[in-house]
């Protein structure tokens, strides 16, 4: 390991303080499970929610398609990520942007990967503390039939409450038993949410048909969806970072925790994708668990379950934010690294996306948008390309052409989602009152 990391040792002492202190470089004593748990929080979440919604604007055929292909890419991506972070002898990148300035150079990296990660890591932070204040809202309808309605304001308050507290742990490591309970609370309420529509099931005059009044509805509900599912498969743009955590050579344990992330995520998204959409139909609400009212108790407890995996999902994705602003305030503005730093900067940060989670709480929308604007670049072609500039295939060769086809899908998918999820948030503001 000494030999591997040799030129980590020719930086100064402040250097290495810093990146001792830094919540990504601080700590590399995490094992191959810590990955899968930390995967499976990072990605299974709002997205797997919204699967038979997204189902619903697409039909049988392309829904079907569009969720399993999506599983076959990402996880072929989230691969050649893994295999890339430590192909440089003695050097690691564990960041997302390290990564693309060793591909496309120091400045052009910068200025193609961190704008693309920031917007996913907020939006998602955004997604979650709508999601979370949604869940306790519907809790506390399911268990309290007749009491007076609270605003979904207040619930998002409490969920961001949470977050003041969590923010200040210092890196991945330490919210590893977090992480670990938001990834079996995610199997969990998956769990619930599709035997409790079978249990449920049809009565029998369940229409598949398009959802929208007119075709240029249809269309734009189809781009949407492509958002959806998008949004769902979003957990590359933490990978790096959770890899920084593993001792190295890091590639085979990290590997071992994404194949059994990834069998985790099968499990979770597929029956909930299909069962959802078969008892439902178009009739499917945006978060499958809205839809969902007897017994009481259980889908009480399902929403209870997303709290708590959207509480982890949350923190995994606000710490490369984190990073990144610490990293600047520390290597760039020069300001001492401390503990007042690190909790202003936090809870600034809290602060700020639990106001915008407050403002626009437009779920189906956001989930649309941001996961074809920002998280299929990071996800389904990004990987790609840099596996391209940096491995070389031959050209014409299975891993060229793969690559090419899955640059192609991914730039198709980030033209059209963001168009449909754009629409959908215009026509939710439409009737929409501020703080309701």
């Amino acid at each position: 390991m000494a030999a591997r990391e040799g030129d980590f040792d020719q930086r100064t002492e402040e250097e290495r303080a810093i990146d001792n202190w830094l919540p990504i470089t601080s700590s590399r004593t995490a094992k191959w499970w810590y990955s899968t748990f930390h995967n499976v929080t990072a990605m299974v979440g709002a997205g797997v929610l919204s699967l038979p919604y997204a189902m619903s604007s697409m039909g049988w055929g392309a829904g079907v398609t569009m969720v399993i292909i999506s599983w076959i890419i990402t996880l072929y991506t989230l691969w050649q990520m893994v295999e890339m972070h430590e192909m440089v002898p003695g050097k690691r990148f564990d960041r997302y942007h390290e990564l693309g300035q060793h591909a496309f150079g120091d400045k052009l990296g910068l200025y193609i990967v961190v704008p693309q990660q920031v917007v996913v890591e907020v939006s998602t932070c955004i997604v979650y503390m709508v999601t979370g204040g949604k869940s306790l809202k519907k809790t506390h309808e399911s268990l309290c039939h007749d009491c007076k309605e609270i605003k979904l304001t207040y619930f998002i308050l409490i969920f961001a409450s949470v977050h003041f507290f969590l923010s200040h742990l210092p890196n991945f490591n330490s919210i590893s038993v977090i992480s670990l309970a938001a990834a079996v609370m995610s199997l969990t309420y998956s769990t619930i949410a599709w035997t409790a529509a079978l249990a449920k099931g049809s009565d029998g005059h369940v229409d598949y048909g398009p959802r929208g009044k007119n075709t240029s509805d249809n269309v734009f509900n189809f781009f949407n969806a492509l958002g959806d599912i998008a949004f769902a498969y979003a957990g590359h743009n933490v990978v790096l970072e959770i890899q920084a955590t593993i001792p190295s050579p890091s590639k085979k344990p990290m590997w071992k925790g994404v194949v059994l992330a990834y069998v985790v995520v099968a499990l979770c998204y597929f029956p909930v994708a299909f069962i959802g959409y078969y008892i439902f139909g178009n009739e499917v609400e945006d978060n499958i668990l809205l839809g969902l009212n007897k017994p009481s108790w259980l889908i009480a407890a399902a929403n209870i379950f997303v709290f708590v995996h959207v509480v982890g999902g949350y923190q995994i994705y606000a710490m490369p934010v984190f990073d990144m602003l610490e990293t600047y305030l520390v290597k760039e503005v020069k300001l001492k690294p401390s503990f007042w730093l690190r909790f202003t900067t936090r809870t600034i940060y809290v602060a700020l996306t639990m106001f915008i989670g407050m403002t626009f709480p437009f779920f189906g929308g956001l989930v649309g948008f941001f996961g074809g604007f920002a998280l299929a670049p990071t996800t389904y072609f990004l990987p790609c390309i840099m596996w391209l500039i940096v491995k070389k295939p031959k050209k014409f060769s299975f891993s060229w052409i793969i690559n090419w086809v899955f640059i192609a899908l991914g730039l198709i998918l980030m033209t059209l989602a963001p168009i449909g999820g754009l629409r959908n948030i215009i026509l939710s503001a439409k009737s929409y009152k501020f703080y309701q």
